[in-house]
C-alpha cells in the first residue's frame, strides 16, 4: 500500500518476499523497486504503481541521509544459490518507508514488465550456460574415466578397460546434452540478435523496430521456460555420466543442479511462461506472428537447406511442424469449452514450440557446417570434427527429440477436464 506525502514522495507499507540481494553490507546503499497500490486505486494490476525505496534516504544534495523504514525480517535458507542473500523485507512497520514514484501513477506493471522481460532473457541464458558447462565437465570426465571393457568385447575377460566415452549409453547421454546445449544457445542467440536489431532500427525505422520487438516478445517465454526446464533435466544426465562421483562435492555438477533449479521458478514459473505465450503473445494477433515464424521453418525444409546430409533432420522437422500445428488447432478448439485446457496442456505446447524452433535453428547451423566442411583444407582435423559435430547435433536433435511431439499432439487432442472435476478428497 502507498500513501502520497508530497511531490514524488510516498510512504510504502507492506511485505516483500524472495528478494534476491535484499540486504547486505557490501554496498553503501540498496535501492528497491517496489510495486504498491496507492490508496484509493482499483483492484488488479492496473492499480499498481512503481516506487524506488532506498535502504538509506538520499537527500536532495546527494548526501546519504537517515536509515529508511525498510528492514530485513528473514533470510531464506535455500536449496542453492547460497552466495546471495534472499530476504523477506517489511516496509513501514516501525518508521515510515519513504519512496519515490517512478514515472506515472498506475503505470507500475508496464514498467516492471520491462525489468521482468530482461530478467527472463538472462535466466534463459544462465540455464543454457549452466548446461553447457555441465556437458563439458561430463565430456572431460568421460574421456578420462577408465571403466569396463568395450561392450562388443564384454565376454572377453582379457579385453582392455576403456574410457567410458566408448560406452553406448554414455555417448547417448553426452549427445543429448550436446544437442540441447547447442540448441538452447541457438535459441538464445537468435533472440539476442532480434534485440540487437531492434535497437539498431529504433531511431531510423520505428515500424521495423516494433516488428522485431513483437517477435522477441514471442520468443522470451520459450527462452526462459524451455531453457530452464530442459537444462535441469539434461544436468541430471551430466551428473549420471560421472556415476557416483557426480553426487560428491568433488565435482561441480551437484552444485550446478542445485543452483540451476531456481531458474524454473523465479521471474515466473514455467507455467506462467506458457500462459504468457498462449494467452498474451500468440492470442494478441490471432497467431499471425507465430504463423510467420513457422513459415520460415517451412521454407528451410522446402529449400532443402543442408542437402543430403540433413535430409533426415528436415523430414523430422516437417513432421514436427505438422504435429505442432495440430496441437495448436486442437487447443484452440478446446478453449471454447474451457480455459482449463490451456492450464492442463500449456506447458506441453510451449515445450513443443521451443523444440520445433530449436530444430529449425540447428538445421540452419548444420547447413552452414556442411558448406564449411566442404571448404576445409587437408589436415584441419580439429575443425573437421567441430563441423561434423554441428551436423550431427542437428540430426540427433531432430530425429531423437522431435518424434515425441506426435505423442504430445495426441495428449492435447485427447485433453479432458477430468483432473479439474476430481474432488479434493481424492488427492
Amino acid at each position: 500500500r502507498a500513501r502520497h506525502v508530497e511531490g514524488d514522495e510516498w510512504h510504502i507499507e507492506g511485505v516483500k518476499r524472495f528478494i534476491t540481494g535484499g540486504d547486505n553490507d557490501y554496498f553503501e546503499n540498496i535501492i528497491h523497486l517496489v510495486l504498491a497500490r496507492p490508496e484509493g486505486a482499483g483492484p488488479g494490476t492496473k492499480g499498481l504503481s512503481l516506487f524506488l525505496v532506498p535502504k538509506f534516504w538520499v537527500e536532495k544534495d546527494g548526501s546519504m541521509g537517515a536509515r529508511n523504514g525498510v528492514r530485513t525480517t528473514k533470510v531464506e535458507h535455500k536449496m542453492g544459490i547460497k552466495a546471495s542473500a534472499t530476504c523477506e523485507l517489511v516496509f513501514g512497520d516501525e518508521t515510515p518507508a519513504r519512496g519515490l514514484l517512478l514515472g506515472n501513477v498506475h503505470d507500475g506493471i508496464r514498467q516492471m514488465f520491462q525489468v521482468i522481460e530482461q530478467a527472463r532473457m538472462a535466466i534463459g541464458v544462465k540455464s543454457m550456460s549452466t548446461l553447457s558447462t555441465g556437458y563439458l565437465n561430463a565430456l572431460g570426465f568421460a574421456q578420462e574415466r577408465i571403466q569396463g571393457p568395450d561392450l562388443l568385447r564384454a565376454m572377453d575377460k582379457s579385453s582392455p578397460r576403456v574410457e567410458i566415452l566408448a560406452h553406448p549409453d554414455v555417448r547417448r547421454m553426452l549427445l543429448l546434452q550436446k544437442c540441447h546445449a547447442e540448441g538452447m544457445r541457438a535459441l538464445c542467440f537468435y533472440a539476442a540478435s532480434l534485440q540487437d536489431q531492434r535497437e539498431l532500427h529504433a531511431a531510423t525505422d520505428h515500424k521495423k523496430s516494433e516488428a522485431l520487438e513483437r517477435r522477441n516478445d514471442l520468443l522470451l517465454p520459450l527462452v526462459k521456460g524451455y531453457c530452464s526446464e530442459k537444462a535441469y533435466e539434461m544436468l541430471s544426465l551430466s551428473l549420471q555420466c560421472f556415476g557416483g562421483s557426480g553426487y560428491l562435492q568433488d565435482y561441480p555438477i551437484e552444485q550446478y543442479i542445485r543452483d540451476q533449479k531456481i531458474d524454473t521458478l523465479y521471474e515466473g514459473t514455467t507455467h506462467i511462461q506458457a500462459l504468457d505465450l498462449l494467452l498474451r503473445k500468440v492470442a494478441r494477433d490471432g497467431g499471425q506472428l507465430l504463423r510467420e515464424l513457422l513459415a520460415e521453418a517451412q521454407a528451410t525444409i522446402a529449400s532443402e537447406e543442408g542437402g543430403a546430409d540433413l535430409a533426415d533432420a528436415r523430414a523430422a522437422l516437417g513432421k514436427a511442424l505438422e504435429n505442432l500445428q495440430g496441437m495448436l488447432m486442437a487447443l484452440l478448439g478446446k478453449m471454447g469449452e474451457s480455459l482449463y485446457h490451456v492450464g492442463l496442456q500449456g506447458n506441453r505446447v510451449l515445450m513443443a514450440l521451443a523444440e520445433v524452433l530449436i530444430a529449425w535453428l540447428l538445421i540452419r547451423h548444420g547447413a552452414l557446417a556442411v558448406r564449411k566442411l566442404a571448404e576445409l583444407p587437408e589436415g584441419a582435423e580439429s575443425e573437421r570434427g567441430f563441423y561434423q559435430g554441428k551436423i550431427f547435433s542437428a540430426r540427433y536433435f531432430a530425429t531423437q527429440v522431435l518424434p515425441r511431439l506426435s505423442f504430445d499432439r495426441r495428449q492435447v487432442e485427447a485433453s479432458d477436464l477430468a483432473p479439474m472435476n476430481l474432488p479434493v478428497s481424492a488427492f
